[in-house]
């Protein structure tokens, strides 16, 4: 391995741009610490580059570095060097570069009967990845983002802790595209807010369905909830006016599990394809 120990190396500038979101190929995303690099690997994602700092307690690392270095090109960097091109204040000594695209929105039906969350303008990464989480743990076959957090932002995928690179998580810039896309695959259109819709029990959430939740602030847009086939709420008890969105997403994914595993017709249907 090659090492580096000046801060102005262009490799420097080439982690700092992919964190940043700013690198010219937006397929380049950023992996801090060892196991999301796992993750990478074991998800089939190319590693276009890594950096390690050596002098940092290898632990179980120094198998994973050595794969890397297998694998891809690997370069040693001095611990003021690591501080520099980690978005983390405590780096974990090991980062890299790898190579993901988003999914097609037809990718996230692909389960039978399919449920898709759709995000529309969550503002932070860490409520986006953690949204994401929820919805691999629970089942479902896919989450569409439009606007907000990057699902693919650094700070989004340690929100994953890795189900972003598993589950198919597709970005659009139109709401209305995807409207289309759903409603040409029977995905009945839902929309969740704080308050006045169906509760969430007392919905069909067995057969497919796209999911649509807001920003953390202003909610969905009234085009989005007008155009839904049906209002969705989670009954809370008074004060509490609102609930944390990957909260809210993960008890309507495990409301919909719930409905699913006790429907008997379900259980022929066909499952996730590759």
């Amino acid at each position: 391995m090659s090492k580096i120990t000046s801060r102005q190396n262009p490799i420097v500038a080439r982690f700092r741009d992919v964190a940043r979101g700013t690198a010219p190929d937006d397929s380049a995303v950023l992996l801090e610490g060892p196991r999301l690099i796992k993750e990478a690997l074991a998800a089939g994602a190319q590693i276009e580059l890594a950096a390690v700092n050596v002098s940092t307690p290898q632990g179980d690392r120094g198998a994973l570095v050595d794969q890397l270095v297998g694998l891809t090109r690997v370069v040693n960097v001095s611990p003021s060097v690591m501080r520099a091109l980690s978005p983390v204040s405590s780096p974990s000594g090991l980062v890299a570069i790898a190579k993901l695209r988003s999914a097609t929105f037809e990718s996230t039906t692909r389960t039978n009967p399919a449920l898709v969350l759709g995000l529309l303008d969550v503002q932070n990464p860490g409520n986006t990845g953690a949204v994401i989480r929820a919805a691999e743990a629970g089942g479902a076959s896919g989450v569409v983002v439009i606007g907000g957090a990057d699902p693919f932002g650094w700070k989004a995928l340690r929100g994953s802790m890795g189900s972003a690179l598993r589950l198919p998580v597709s970005k659009a810039t139109e709401a209305e595209n995807i409207r289309a896309h759903a409603r040409a695959q029977g995905l009945r259109l839902l929309a969740a807010t704080p308050r006045g819709g169906t509760p969430a029990a007392n919905v069909n959430l067995a057969d497919p369905c796209l999911i649509w939740l807001g920003s953390e602030g202003g909610g969905l847009d009234r085009n989005i909830s007008d155009y839904a086939d049906e209002l969705i709420s989670i009954p809370m008890h008074a004060p509490v006016e609102s609930l944390n969105i990957a909260v809210a997403a993960a008890l309507l994914v495990y409301e919909a599990s719930n409905q699913r595993n006790r429907d008997p017709s379900i259980s022929g249907r066909e499952g996730r394809s590759a």
